[in-house]
């Protein structure tokens, strides 16, 4: 069985192929930047490194030629934000590219799964965010991770009868590499705080949910979110 990943270099998308590569998959990840940390990857796990913009349906494509005919598994994960602050002081620039690769390249990957999938799991990472609102913060981040909900609602739907699922993780606060991108490289401590449990959580434990989604476990889940939030 073969699972693709994109955003796969780093935070939940490396811990997801490590934890897949456990599980018995052969797994192909997408990168855009981080070639160092695909190719160090690449050499612990086995795995498969292509560089792609997902918001780019040609990148996209010759990701899945690179994974081949057998693919069972996707995770929509590849994601991005940009410096936090209230809405009204975000540049356009910022809003659009957001906007095109948590929402146009995450329904491109979504697309070409469904085009390419006779059967297997599609899991769509989102973020505990799409209900919160995240304001002052992320508000335009929050909106793409709806986005990524309503997506999988729909898609669970309409593949379904090929026996295809489609579910979809939203993680809480979690240690990665996404937090230096906003300016804020020690916001899941800063925000620990306001956590039912009292901690952000580590990349392992949203691949664990990832990996059951993935898994015959959850054989009649389809069109579900599962919050990983700590209780948020």
């Amino acid at each position: 069985m073969t699972t693709v990943i994109t955003g796969g270099s780093r935070g939940i998308g490396a811990a997801t192929a490590r934890r897949l590569v456990r599980d018995g998959h052969r797994v192909v990840i997408s990168y855009r930047q981080a070639a160092d940390e695909a190719r160090a990857l690449e050499k612990e796990l086995g795995v498969l490194a292509v560089q792609a913009d997902t918001a780019n349906e040609d990148d996209v494509a010759r990701l899945f030629d690179a994974a081949g005919d057998d693919i069972t598994g996707v995770v929509n994960n590849a994601g991005i934000t940009s410096p936090s602050g209230p809405l009204a002081q975000l540049r356009t620039e910022d809003l659009r590219r957001v906007v095109d690769v948590n929402v146009v390249g995450a329904l491109l990957v979504a697309r070409e799964a469904a085009r390419r999938m006779t059967r297997g799991a599609i899991v769509n990472v989102s973020s505990g965010a799409a209900t919160l609102g995240s304001p002052g913060e992320y508000v335009h981040y929050a909106a793409t991770k709806a986005a990524v909900d309503a997506m999988t609602i729909g898609l669970g739907k309409e593949l379904a009868p090929r026996g295809i699922r489609v579910n979809c993780v939203q993680p809480g606060t979690i240690r990665t590499e996404i937090h230096q991108l906003s300016g804020q490289p020690d916001r899941p401590d800063k925000v620990a705080g306001r956590v039912p449990m009292g901690r952000p959580g580590e990349a392992e434990e949203i691949a664990n949910a990832i990996a059951w989604l993935l898994s015959e476990e959850a054989s009649y889940a389809t069109g579900a979110i599962l919050r990983v939030t700590g209780g948020t």
